[in-house]
């Protein structure tokens, strides 16, 4: 029996998750918010009730050093050297991993040459690494990249029609992202229905306030919908997804911005939140749907639209379709989306769904499709931190 911790750093948060191996039992999970404010606010889970606290958190390392010392304090660990392992997820890891890796200076060296691509996440990531390291410097530590399944795409897939010269000299191309979460669904969707893996064609929709989606044949990813960021793809809660780069260079010259202002615009002030000026999340977007406000019913055809686009042109590229599951918050829990979305597939992709059931599923697996459908359709939780506890596992031999 050994003890792994799942850690999941962002620019001002920690999320974690701690493992008793091989059961695979969740001891205690928990999140360092606010970091780097003036106030932060931890948060660990004891016994099934959270236990929540308002304190500084000026960095990650005092982010790292509150939860190691409340393990103890807790009595979830008696002592930090019952922790044997730590896997960190990182959201960008270029074309240089195709699969986890145990940590050395030269996977340490290509992250931190990644941290252009990913400015929010990698240094974050590092920052984090580098405090557990501190704190517990006698165990192994895992990465556990978001853009790793992504690897097997072909250059007709990753490459994009801009000079050749770009992508050798400066690495840009499509990596996609929620690489863990894809690849977890896309297994346990085999799992449930008694079949290997890599006999399976399968379009997997990770749809959060981060959202992307993939097309997988044999176990292996051919398209998938996020770019050289996770800006690019559908859209998003507050991000634009694809759009034409002329309006970027037009929008630039009238409201006279910087490249990081509309960066700003692009990201963080788009997607459903821009469109409907409601709100980025779906929730609030469909109490005003059902209310009759325009601009609600505006960004829920909107979204729709695109994943619809999206799901179709990959239920062509491979040719014939499996499986597809909806995953992540909104695909798990937004019963309305799911149900606009699959109500557009229906006819082409000869889909035949139970809109009863589909209506009852919010976070728990469930196939939602009847027996006469071409394609199985599934509502299955993603579980990125059992991926990465797994791999670290796995590559630790722990």
């Amino acid at each position: 029996m050994s003890k792994v911790i799942a850690v999941n750093s962002g620019s001002s948060s920690l999320k974690f998750q701690l493992y008793d191996m091989p059961s695979e039992t969740v001891l205690t999970s928990g999140q360092a918010e606010r970091i780097g404010q003036d106030m932060g606010v931890f948060t660990i889970k004891i016994n099934g009730e959270k236990k929540v606290t308002n304190l500084p958190l000026p960095d990650h390392k005092a982010a790292v050093d509150i939860l190691l010392r409340s393990l103890t304090e807790e009595g979830i660990v008696k002592d930090l050297s019952e922790i044997k392992g730590a896997g960190h997820r990182i959201v960008q890891g270029g074309a240089y991993f195709s699969e986890s890796v145990v940590v050395d200076d030269d996977v340490v060296a290509k992250v931190d040459e990644l941290c252009e691509l990913a400015p929010l996440h990698n240094p974050a990531h590092l920052v984090c690494y580098r405090a557990f390291k501190e704190a517990l410097p006698h165990i192994g530590h895992v990465f556990v990249f978001d853009t790793a399944f992504h690897q097997t795409m072909t250059p007709e897939s990753y490459l994009f029609p801009v000079p050749y010269d770009w992508y050798k000299q400066y690495k840009i191309r499509r990596y996609g992202a929620h690489g863990t979460s894809h690849w977890y669904v896309n297994r346990r969707a085999a799992e449930i229905m008694g079949r290997p893996v890599d006999s399976l064609n399968m379009i997997t929709c990770h749809l959060g306030n981060g959202a992307s989606i993939s097309a997988i044949r044999n176990g292996k990813v051919v398209n998938t919908s996020m770019g050289l960021t996770p800006l690019g793809g559908i859209m998003m809660g507050t991000r634009s997804g694809d759009i034409d780069p002329t309006v970027v260079f037009y929008m630039m010259k009238k409201l006279q911005c910087t490249p990081d202002e509309m960066d700003t615009f692009l990201n963080k002030r788009s997607g459903m939140l821009g469109v409907s000026g409601i709100s980025s999340d779906a929730r609030d977007i469909q109490a005003a749907y059902e209310e009759g406000n325009e601009r609600a019913k505006l960004t829920v055809d909107l979204y729709t639209n695109r994943v619809v686009n999206v799901v179709g042109g990959y239920y062509m590229q491979l040719g014939h379709v499996d499986a597809m599951v909806f995953t992540a918050g909104l695909g798990e829990n937004d019963t309305h989306t799911r149900e606009r979305i699959l109500k557009h597939l229906e006819e082409g992709m000869g889909l035949s769904i139970d809109y009863e059931l589909n209506a009852k599923i919010r976070g728990e697996e469930c196939k939602i499709s009847k027996p006469d459908s071409k394609i199985e359709v599934y509502v299955i939780p993603t579980n990125e931190e059992l991926v990465i506890v797994r791999d670290t596992v796995r590559l630790l031999n722990i």
